[in-house]
C-alpha cells in the first residue's frame, strides 16, 4: 500500500498530473458553489460544449486549442448573459438555443477534416498525464484569479442568487455580475479540460458542490468542503487510474461521484439515513366518532358517550 501511494510521487509527469488535478478540483469546487446554488449546472454544460468549435476552429488553423476553446466559451458566456437580459426568454432556453448552435457548429468545422488526431481526442477526453511545467503554471495562475475573483464578489454574488429582483433594486449590477460568472465558469472549464477533457467536465465543477451542498447549509463550509472534495476527489481519481491502468479523466469522474453516493447516503441532516429516521411514525386512522369506541383508551375524550380522536 505505502509503495502505491508514493510510487507515483516519484514519476515527473504524474507529479504535473497531480499538481493540476489539485489545483483544478479546488478551483472547481469554489466556482461549482455558485453553479449549483443559483441552478446554473445546465450553463456549466453549454459553456463546455460551446468551446468545442473555438477548438476544431484552432485544430482546422493548426492553433492553440485551450485558447481556441477559452474564446469561443468566453463569447458564448457573454451572449447568454446579454441575450438572458430579455424577460420573455428564460435563461434556460437561452442557453439551450447557444448550446445547440455551437455544439453544431463545431460538428461542421470538424467535418472539414480528413481525420481527428490525438490532440482533439484529448481535449474531448482529457491528457492530464501528458501535461507539462508551463501548464501547471498556467493553471495555477488562472486558478488564483478565478477564486480570488469570487471570494472577494462573494457577497454580490450571492445576493444575485438568491433574489435578483432585490438585488437590482439594491442597486448591485447584476448583468455584469451575470457576465463576471458566466466568465468565471468558463474559464474554470477551460482550464479543467486537460484533467478530465469536454465531456466530463461537468462533472468536476458540480458533483463536489453538490456533494457538499449536502453536509451544510451554511456557504463559506460549503465552499470549503466542495473545494476539499473536489481536490481529494481529483487527487484519488488519479490513484486509482494509476493502480488499475485507467483513463484518468474518467476515473476522477468516478470517484468523485462515488463519493457523492457515499454522502446522499450517510449525511448526518440531509442523507438517506437521516431523512428515514426523522420519519414520523403514522397515528391510528380512527374516525372522529368510532362507532367500536371500546376499544380506544379510557383517557380519550367523549362527546356524547362516543370517543372522539385527540390528535
Amino acid at each position: 500500500m505505502t509503495d502505491l501511494l508514493l510510487d507515483p510521487w516519484h514519476l515527473p509527469f504524474m507529479q504535473r498530473a497531480f499538481a493540476v488535478s489539485a489545483i483544478v478540483g479546488l478551483v472547481c469546487g469554489v466556482v461549482g458553489v455558485f453553479v449549483v446554488l443559483r441552478g446554473m449546472a445546465f450553463i456549466g454544460d453549454a459553456v463546455a460544449h460551446s468551446a468545442f468549435p473555438g477548438v476544431a476552429l484552432a485544430y482546422a488553423l493548426e492553433g492553440n486549442l485551450l485558447l481556441g476553446g477559452a474564446a469561443a466559451g468566453i463569447t458564448t458566456a457573454v451572449l447568454i448573459a446579454f441575450v438572458s437580459q430579455n424577460r420573455r426568454l428564460k435563461e434556460d432556453t437561452v442557453i439551450g438555443v447557444f448550446f445547440a448552435f455551437a455544439f453544431g457548429l463545431g460538428i461542421v468545422l470538424v467535418s472539414t477534416r480528413d481525420s481527428w488526431t490525438t490532440d482533439l481526442s484529448s481535449f474531448l477526453f482529457g491528457q492530464v498525464l501528458a501535461v507539462g511545467p508551463e501548464d501547471v503554471w498556467t493553471v495555477a495562475g488562472l486558478g488564483a484569479v478565478v477564486v480570488s475573483l469570487v471570494l472577494l464578489l462573494r457577497k454580490e454574488l450571492v445576493a444575485v442568487t438568491l433574489d435578483r429582483e432585490t438585488a437590482r433594486a439594491a442597486g448591485l449590477p447584476v448583468f455584469g455580475l451575470d457576465l463576471l460568472l458566466y466568465v468565471v465558469v468558463t474559464t474554470t472549464i477551460v482550464m479543467s479540460l486537460e484533467a478530465v477533457g469536454n465531456i466530463l467536465v461537468l462533472a468536476l465543477l458540480i458533483t463536489p458542490a453538490a456533494t457538499a451542498r449536502l453536509l451544510t447549509d451554511r456557504l463559506g463550509v460549503m465552499t470549503l468542503l466542495a473545494s476539499g472534495i473536489g481536490c481529494a476527489g481529483a487527487l484519488g481519481g488519479l490513484y486509482v487510474s494509476y493502480a488499475y491502468d485507467l483513463a484518468a479523466g474518467g476515473s476522477v469522474v468516478v470517484v468523485l461521484t462515488a463519493l457523492f453516493a457515499l454522502t446522499w447516503c450517510v449525511a448526518p441532516r440531509h442523507g438517506l439515513r437521516a431523512r428515514a429516521r426523522r420519519r414520523p411514525s403514522r397515528k391510528p386512522a380512527f374516525p372522529a366518532d368510532c362507532p367500536h369506541d371500546d376499544v380506544l383508551p379510557e383517557s380519550w375524550p367523549r362527546v356524547g358517550g362516543r370517543a372522539v380522536r385527540r390528535d
